[in-house]
């Protein structure tokens, strides 16, 4: 199963189109569950109103593009590096082969984790190379720690990952922008999946940061609406090594169904709940930690466990673009939103025919289609063609329609539904 929504609005009223949105959400997931088919919500009716596009000058682009980035080669995230890696990779590649007047340039520095100062220090080399934009970090914590660096300096802060539903009304400068949706949208998903399963209870054990209190409690919320009562939640922060008395809460509650709202610490605490005998079945895990453990569990340890992770289901031929890129990936895990980062970010700077980070982020949310009007376009050579007319567009990428709105979110995206097999790799069920 997976569940598509799309909000609309200003950024006035983004609060209450949110609302909106996640309401229509949860109420087709327990309907496509129920029936045992596949449901997508109606799209709103209502017109983006994010006032008038600004004009695109016609004619052909001379323009050097150095884009960095902070994604996770070490810490917590250090697992999603690769795929985020080797997206934006992707993407530089066919910009510059388009030939179209843009060639981008990439720098890559680590993020670390919120246990190092990795991320400012990778953001203060960034900013004295002259980048006009910076995509990551991974985690919202780290973000957090750096975006005030970045956007007071009049660049562009891209995250591919970032779900913390605070940075939809921070003071960024217009500066910050994501592709990855807001937490309330994959919390709805997560707790009425959990309810639908047949839980009645649930324990929560939740990384003490933004990403993992923001998303605790958006589950929570759809959980409890469902009909279920939340009788654990036990809060530990990173670089913590013993886990025990969290686990011991939770075991003591006797929940139907544990969320595992972790990063890498799943490693460590997912075979301590199993070995302490709760049911691997009765797991849930979530974008922060749905990964690969063939090499790290038992086998059959979570066969059954289920997660969720935004995103669309990939097309082949975009697999083997990546691949090419990185032939060892073993994860796409927002590869596609990576990609479509540094799309948009190049698409600005070509409408505004300028590498000014403050005139891509005047024309970021319109490329991407927020403007309500523009020729929906899939490929950055296509996109090029119409903006070197003069026309407007609207980028639809490899990680969906994006429609960025004004706080620099995506209106529109997709919630994939998850299983472990017995080998402890991961299908998409839906």
């Amino acid at each position: 199963m997976s569940v598509f929504a799309r909000a609309t609005g200003s950024r006035s009223a983004r609060a209450a189109w949110t609302g909106i949105a996640i309401a229509g959400v949860s109420a087709l997931l327990l309907t496509a569950c129920s029936t045992g088919g596949t449901t997508s919500p109606e799209e709103s009716e209502e017109p983006a109103d994010t006032g008038d596009a600004l004009p695109i000058e016609a004619g052909e682009r001379d323009l050097t593009l150095k884009v960095g980035t902070i994604l996770p080669q070490s810490g917590t995230l250090a697992f999603l590096g690769p795929p985020e890696e080797a997206g934006v990779a992707l993407a530089a590649e066919e910009i510059n082969a388009a030939d179209a007047g843009i060639q981008v340039e990439v720098v890559y520095r680590d993020s670390g984790d919120t246990t190092t100062d990795i991320a400012t220090v990778s953001v203060t080399d960034l900013l004295s190379q002259d980048v006009s934009a910076i995509i990551g970090a991974a985690s919202s914590g780290v973000s957090f720690t750096v975006i005030d660096q970045i956007t007071s300096a009049g660049v562009v802060h891209f995250s591919p990952a970032n779900t913390s539903p605070d940075f939809t009304d921070y003071d960024d400068n217009g500066l910050y922008f994501r592709t990855a949706p807001s937490d309330l949208l994959q919390g709805e998903v997560l707790g009425n999946l959990i309810a639908e399963d047949g839980a009645s209870t649930l324990g929560l054990l939740v990384l003490n940061d933004p990403y993992g209190t923001g998303l605790a409690a958006a589950t929570t919320e759809a959980f409890e609406a469902a009909g279920g009562e939340v009788v654990a939640e036990e809060l530990f922060n990173t670089g913590d090594s013993n886990f025990d008395a969290q686990l011991s809460a939770i075991n003591a509650a006797n929940p139907d169904a544990v969320a595992v709202i972790t990063f890498d610490e799943a490693k460590v605490v997912v075979p301590a709940l199993v070995g302490a005998g709760y049911p691997g079945e009765q797991l849930y895990f979530v974008d922060g930690n749905l990964a690969d453990y063939s090499a790290d569990f038992a086998p059959g340890l979570v066969t059954g466990a289920k997660g969720t992770l935004p995103g669309p289901e990939l097309e082949a031929d975009f697999q083997d673009r990546m691949l090419g890129v990185d032939p060892d990936l073993d994860s796409f895990s927002y590869g596609p939103e990576s990609y479509d980062a540094l799309m948009l970010i190049a698409l600005a700077a070509y409408a505004a025919n300028s590498t000014a980070g403050e005139d891509i982020g005047a024309y970021l949310q319109q490329v991407s289609g927020g403007s309500g009007d523009g020729e929906v376009v899939t490929t950055f050579e296509d996109a090029a063609a119409l903006l070197a007319e003069g026309e407007q567009i609207d980028f639809d990428g490899a990680s969906g329609p994006i429609t960025l709105d004004e706080n620099g979110d995506p209106t529109e995206a997709t919630i994939g539904i998850y299983e472990y097999n017995d080998d402890n790799t991961y299908t998409r069920i839906g």
